[in-house]
């Protein structure tokens, strides 16, 4: 349960409370349990078809047996390495647990792919021992371009590398007669595990797309799917401040809907650190749309009392023996300034699995709060819909349209609607549009990595602290199956600042498992994702701009950071 004595909304308590009686009186969480889609909207089409969730520690713990059997087959076969390739709700659950738990003596460990740039593709080739590895392939629609891209690759490395059929070094994560499930019974995948389909992805933490790779690392799955069970029985009590998920979703919806604090900012411990991405897709996903959001603000650096503006919520999640550093000062400061503040303590990191559910109770509450389905995504498909004409014209043509830059400084490149010629006064010129509630995006297509994330991260303390604005961050495309939504379905307060860069060493990409050849590259995909994103926004009226880095990305960012200065 959040501890009352660590959550202060101060002079939005009544409002609050007031937003639990209406609740209460609309039977808000028992219609939530017994599947009434009216709660969110007139129709039933995903709604009614979205809320298996409620039931996955039960669904899963029955298959509890099939995971540690196939964990243990593993463990004897000396596999050394899972890799997970999915994007958004495939990928950040087990994160999440891979992380905060870690793997178990003599269990393989896990490893993420969810980039498509080729530096990060073939990184992860190159580091782990392929011959040991095990590949999960998980995708709920069974055809996402991102994870089909990988598994091409993969198999055709693992075919060269391993005796017998390599289809047993894969499994499959995907619904019912989807693309993938066909895919894998073509190819002989060791396993393929068909998860309920009235699951969206963000809302599958507990189901297969969570579980399966936890448990493949050791972890215990049981203790995990009972944290969510007693969870989701906190929470299926009618609203109150005594139930938990009810309490926390009646306080994001209000303070976001009348009061202006729609930019909910979350402070994690170093266990609890990947949360805050998997909160993020669940909260912009469910709530960015028909021009309305609540923008989950994750690992933005701290910054003193007077950075952060009154459209500012604050969540506080770590473990009781872990210290959050420069944290617990500042929450006591912006308690003092009359910020909302919410502070979540843990006993143990199995307690996770009970603050997902708790976090999807909410976020399903609120959307009611809101007006709006909290389980569809409408504008989801406008981005892919661009990168596929994008590669449809690279497959016709042989090169991607071409972008003309708006002004250039060595390696660096501008691209805005500005028109100034000078690579300064057109960055200066774009952040000259910000105004009060809005916020800040970085949208980096970049390879991925620590020197990288902690670069990009100082410029977003600078622009938040220059302009008093919440800023985001997030590599592409993870994050157009994360925040991508909210992007384009939001109330437009958004500021998008889009970097890029050459690559240097690309791959290629096979045109299907078995068959080498190849007829479009990670990097032209990772291209394509980019200028289908831009037009995307673009065509939402969106403010945006393209940096563009050349073939130097830690110069390019070093110059980026003096123009900002």
């Amino acid at each position: 349960m959040i501890r009352r004595h660590g959550t202060t909304l101060g002079q939005y308590e009544a409002a609050v409370s007031g937003a639990l009686s209406d609740l209460r009186a609309n039977r808000a969480v028992e219609r939530m349990l017994e599947g009434d889609h009216t709660l969110w909207g007139p129709e039933p089409d995903e709604i009614a078809d979205r809320l298996g969730w409620l039931e996955s520690p039960e669904t899963v713990g029955a298959e509890i047996p099939r995971l540690t059997g196939l964990a243990d087959e593993l463990r004897s076969e000396g596999t050394k390495h899972i890799l997970l390739m999915g994007m958004g709700g495939s990928s950040l659950a087990p994160e999440v647990f891979g992380f905060a738990l870690g793997g178990s003596e003599g269990y393989p460990d896990l490893t993420v792919l969810d980039s498509t740039d080729p530096q990060a593709v073939r990184s992860v080739a190159d580091t782990l021992d392929l011959s040991k590895t095990v590949f999960i392939v998980s995708t709920k629609s069974g055809g996402t371009v991102e994870t089909f891209s990988f598994f091409k690759f993969f198999y055709n490395r693992v075919e060269k590398l391993v005796d017998g059929d390599p289809g047993l070094r894969f499994i499959a994560i995907t619904d019912p007669g989807s693309g993938l499930q066909e895919t894998a019974e073509r190819y002989s995948f060791r396993e393929t595990f068909l998860n309920d389909p009235d699951i969206g992805g963000r809302y599958s933490a507990l189901s297969f797309f969570g579980m399966v790779p936890t448990a493949l690392i050791g972890a215990d799955v049981e203790k995990l799917l009972d944290s969510g069970a007693a969870a989701r029985r906190e929470c299926s009590t009618p609203a109150s401040e005594e139930n938990p998920g009810a309490y926390l979703g009646a306080a994001m919806g209000e303070l976001a809907r009348n009061h202006g604090r729609d930019k909910l900012t979350f402070f994690t411990s170093p266990l609890t650190a990947p949360f805050g991405p998997w909160v993020e897709q669940l909260i912009a996903e469910s709530t960015g749309k028909d021009g309305v959001g609540i923008l989950p603000v994750a690992e933005e650096p701290p910054g003193s009392a007077d950075a952060y503006g009154d459209d500012r919520v604050f969540v506080k999640l770590a473990l009781q023996n872990e210290a959050v550093p420069k944290t617990d000062d500042l929450l006591a400061e912006l308690r003092r300034a009359g910020h909302p503040v919410v502070e979540i303590m843990l006993e143990d990191p199995y307690e996770l699995a009970g603050e997902m559910m708790r976090w999807e109770v909410a976020t399903a509450i609120s959307g009611e709060r809101l007006g709006i389905n909290p389980f569809d995504q409408p504008n989801v498909e406008s981005a892919k819909v661009q990168a596929r004409n994008m590669l449809e014209a690279y497959r016709d043509e042989g090169g991607l349209p071409a972008l003309e830059p708006t002004a250039t400084d060595g390696s660096l490149s501008v691209f805005s609607a500005g028109g100034s010629a000078d690579v300064s006064s057109a960055i200066e010129q774009f952040f000259s549009k910000t105004k009060a509630g809005d916020y800040i995006a970085l949208q980096a297509y970049l390879p991925p990595g620590d020197a990288t994330t902690e670069k990009l991260q100082a410029l977003r303390g600078k622009l938040r602290d220059d302009h008093r604005l919440a800023t985001t961050f997030g590599y592409g495309p993870r994050f157009l199956h994360s925040t991508g939504q909210l992007h384009k379905g939001d109330g437009g307060g958004g500021l998008f600042v889009q970097i890029t860069a050459d690559h240097p060493d690309d791959a290629g990409i096979p045109d299907e498992a078995g068959v080498s050849e190849s007829s479009v590259t990670f990097g032209v995909l990772i291209d394509a994702q980019a200028l289908g994103d831009r037009q995307a926004l673009l065509d939402n009226d969106r403010r945006f701009i393209r940096v563009h880095l050349g073939s130097d990305v830690e110069g390019g960012l070093h110059r980026l950071a003096d123009i900002l200065k």
